[in-house]
């Protein structure tokens, strides 16, 4: 297991580089006034940031390449035009050993700006791929060198942070492993989620965000999705090639449907169905599953219908990394005929528990470890509350494939939520009381699809104060109807004193999660939810280390 030696000495370099202590349990508001005197913050790649980077002692340099295209991608009997990284969904993935300095050189062949996000590592700031916050965006026809150190064993993935581009197909996994792996296994098996909309039928991402943007209408028979602050829309056309779907009172249900859907036309004169929502429900999430109607769903780039095939022997023992990628997708994970072993949850080890089925909120990673059985076997990912399933097949023995309407019992089973485990004592928070708490409501609805943070739109100017040593609380307050999974840049908090260390938690409508962290890296970090269309819309703000 990992031992604490290494965030310890990052932690004190941190300490020296940020000066001390505020007063205990003192409490955060947002800097409105900007970058005045009042609030003098740490620079994306001041000289805390170096003294940060330098603690965790950067080791042998790992070279990559990444060229973001517009690509033909075969998604398994239907093919479409998006953006990858290179010609593959996902992209390729880079594997590193924890220690090793990560040099990812990115060129841009997208017509617009793009940036490259490392999802849930403590990274140097200025390497976080923030456009506007902690770096440039890279320009069309341009590229960026990212280099930083991986100082942290685990499960992650990159994608950009630019628009609504996460919702193509830029993403890719990214794996840190630990040289002291205490994991023993024969294989490994690595599972990339997603819900696919792009290309298809002339939709993109943007006119996805536009068609949501403008609320709820008559063109979608008037009727109430709920009352969500920054949601904009209350209807969500279950299953409909629609996608504007937000929960809440009045919330419609109607069955899955694939025809009967209008075009529209989107940005820039694009034509297709609507993608609106309605009608996705869900007791696991609170009720309202989500916005957008996807015409697939996937499992590494394939579609049920063509899935790929994962081969073993049985007996043998696979760790599975779960990533999900998805833009407006929690996914229920199941392997027909097997019990899954929690070992990780965003990339830290956790005390091992057994359960049939995970749920995966966007940006959310899970490692589980299973025995294989002999013979062929669904994992099905269940896009939960859209009455629709990704799979890929484990095979071990010989036989048919089951169909892909297969819903294996395991869904239905024992669910471990995050809030059930508990971290490995290697990675525990030490105890202690928080010093400074922030309160963020989220607010927003269907209606308007004003989704927010504390009733404001992101403002990169607007900037909740903490100092480097603090135990900082992120109390998420629910106030809309809508679950979010929210994600913070740059760090890991811990659920309760013993719960499991993420980057990345959902937060159930009129729910109230805390989220304790040690403020141990210096710089601008971006704190948001990680549907695309609802951080898009503003629901994102900014935490910075004061000098």
């Amino acid at each position: 297991m990992r031992t604490p030696t290494r965030r310890s000495a990052l932690g004190a370099g941190i300490a020296l580089a940020g000066g001390g202590l505020l007063a205990a349990c003192s409490s955060s508001a947002p800097d409105d006034s900007g970058r005045g005197a009042a609030r003098d913050y740490v620079s994306p790649s001041g000289k805390e940031v170096a003294a940060a980077e330098s603690a965790r002692r950067p080791g042998a340099v790992r070279k990559v390449r990444l060229t973001a295209t517009p690509a033909t991608l075969d998604l398994g009997g239907r093919t479409v035009r998006s953006w990858s990284y290179g010609d593959e969904l996902p992209g390729k993935e880079i594997r590193v050993t924890a220690g090793d300095t990560l040099e990812a050189t990115l060129a841009n062949h997208l017509p617009q700006s793009t940036s490259v996000h490392w999802h849930g590592l403590a990274l140097r700031n200025d390497m976080d791929g923030t456009p506007g916050l902690s770096q440039p965006a890279v320009k069309a026809g341009a590229s960026f060198t990212y280099r930083f150190a991986t100082a942290h064993p685990g499960t992650y993935w990159f994608h950009p942070h630019s628009g609504v581009q996460q919702d193509r197909g830029l993403y890719a996994p990214l794996i840190v492993e630990d040289p002291k792996e205490p994991l023993r296994y024969d294989k490994e098996w690595v599972v990339v989620l997603d819900d696919w909309v792009d290309g298809v039928d002339g939709s993109t991402p943007d006119a996805v965000l536009a068609e949501l943007r403008k609320g709820m209408d008559m063109d979608h028979g008037g009727m109430d999705h709920g009352n969500m602050d920054h949601g904009g829309m209350k209807m969500e056309h279950q299953g409909m090639d629609m996608s504007l779907g937000r929960s809440g009172a009045g919330r419609v249900t109607t069955a899955s449907l694939s025809t009967g859907t209008a075009a529209r036309k989107g940005p820039g004169g694009s034509s297709g169905p609507s993608r609106m929502m309605m009608g996705a429900t869900s007791d696991l999430l609170g009720g309202d599953a989500g916005d957008v109607a996807y015409p697939y769903y996937l499992v590494n780039g394939r579609t049920a219908d063509d899935p790929q095939t994962f081969r073993a022997k049985p007996g043998d023992r696979v760790r599975i990394r779960f990533v999900n990628a998805g833009g407006d997708t929690a996914f229920r994970v199941a392997l027909g005929g097997h019990r899954m072993t929690v070992t990780h949850t965003d990339g830290f080890p956790v005390a091992h528990a057994e359960t049939d089925a995970l749920l995966l909120g966007m940006g959310e990673r899970y490692d589980v470890l299973v025995t294989v059985k002999d013979g062929v076997f669904p994992l099905t990912a269940l896009a939960e509350g859209k009455k629709q399933s990704a799979r890929a097949l484990l095979r071990s023995g010989g036989g048919a494939a089951p169909k892909p309407s297969a819903r294996p019992k395991e869904l239905d089973g024992k669910l471990l939520r995050a809030d059930q485990l508990t971290a490995d004592a290697s990675v525990r928070l030490k105890p202690g009381k928080p010093d400074r708490t922030i309160e963020l409501r989220l607010t927003g609805s269907m209606e308007k699809y004003d989704w927010a943070i504390n009733g404001k739109p992101y403002d990169p100017d607007r900037r909740y104060p903490v100092r480097a040593g603090e135990r900082v609380r992120l109390s998420f307050v629910n106030n809309t109807t809508m679950w979010h999974p929210m994600h913070l840049h740059g760090h890991t908090f811990s659920l309760g004193s013993s719960g499991p260390r993420k980057d990345t938690a959902i937060v159930l409508p009129g729910r109230t999660v805390h989220a304790d962290f040690d403020a141990d890296n210096p710089g601008l970090w971006m704190l948001h939810c990680h549907n695309v269309y609802h951080s898009e819309s503003g629901m994102m703000t900014v935490l910075g280390y004061l000098k």
